[in-house]
C-alpha cells in the first residue's frame, strides 16, 4: 500500500465528513474558492463571497512557513502515477485560507512549525525546509504514527496530524484530488434503449 492509499485508508476515515461531503457536493467551490485570486460566487450569498475575498486579501503565514508547509504536505501526499502531490493541487493555499478561516487552527499550526525547526536545528543544525530529505523523513517519521511516537515528541504527534488532516481534506477536495478519489458525482442516466439480450429472452429482437 502506497502513502496515498494508506492515507485515503487511514486519514480520510478522522475527518470531518461534513467537510468532506459539502465540498464534493458544491463541486470543489471550496478549493477553487479559497485558492485563486477570484472567488467563486456560484449558489453563495453577499455576505459569504465578501467575507473570502477579505480573508484572500489578507495573510497569516509568512514565507518561510509556506515553504515549510508546502515541504510537509508533499511529504505527506508526493506525486505519482496517479496525480500531482499536494503543492499542485494548491494544498498550502487551502490551508493558509483555512486558518484565517477558522482561526482556532492558527496557533497550534504556527507552534507546530517552529516546534519542527527547533527539533531540525537541534538534531542537524538546520531549519526543517534545509534539512535533507532523509533527515526531514527521520523527524516525520517520529511524529507520524501516533502509537509509536516518544512521549518527549507528543507536541509534534499533535501538530502533523493536524497538518495531515488539513492536507487530506486540502487534496482531497481539490479538483486533483476529487479525480484522484474517482468520485464523479450525481449525473443523469442516458437510456440506451432494452439491451440486445434481454430483447432476444423475449423474442423481441426483430420488433
Amino acid at each position: 500500500m502506497n502513502r496515498r492509499d494508506s492515507l485515503k485508508a487511514i486519514g480520510l476515515g478522522t475527518l470531518s465528513a461534513t467537510a468532506l461531503i459539502a465540498s464534493c457536493k458544491n463541486g470543489d467551490k471550496e478549493s477553487s474558492a479559497t485558492t485563486n485570486s477570484e472567488v467563486s460566487t456560484t449558489g453563495r450569498q453577499d455576505f459569504e463571497i465578501a467575507r473570502d475575498k477579505t480573508l484572500l486579501s489578507e495573510t497569516f503565514f509568512d514565507k518561510h512557513e509556506m515553504t515549510t508547509i508546502t515541504v510537509l504536505a508533499n511529504l505527506i501526499i508526493p506525486k505519482d502515477e496517479r496525480s500531482g502531490n499536494a503543492s499542485d493541487a494548491k494544498v498550502p493555499d487551502f490551508i493558509e485560507f483555512i486558518v484565517k478561516d477558522e482561526p482556532e487552527h492558527q496557533l497550534p499550526m504556527r507552534g507546530g512549525l517552529k516546534w519542527l525547526d527547533i527539533q531540525s536545528l537541534n538534531r542537524y543544525n538546520n531549519d526543517f525546509v534545509s534539512c535533507t530529505p532523509q533527515q526531514q523523513t527521520a523527524l516525520i517519521n517520529e511524529i507520524a504514527y501516533p502509537f509509536k511516537a516518544k512521549p518527549a515528541m507528543l507536541p509534534g504527534v499533535a501538530f502533523f496530524s493536524k497538518m495531515r488532516d488539513l492536507t487530506a481534506i486540502g487534496f482531497f477536495t481539490s479538483k486533483m484530488g476529487i479525480e484522484d478519489l474517482g468520485y464523479k458525482g450525481n449525473s443523469p442516466g442516458k437510456w440506451e434503449g432494452v439491451p440486445p439480450d434481454v430483447l432476444k429472452q423475449y423474442g423481441l429482437e426483430n420488433v
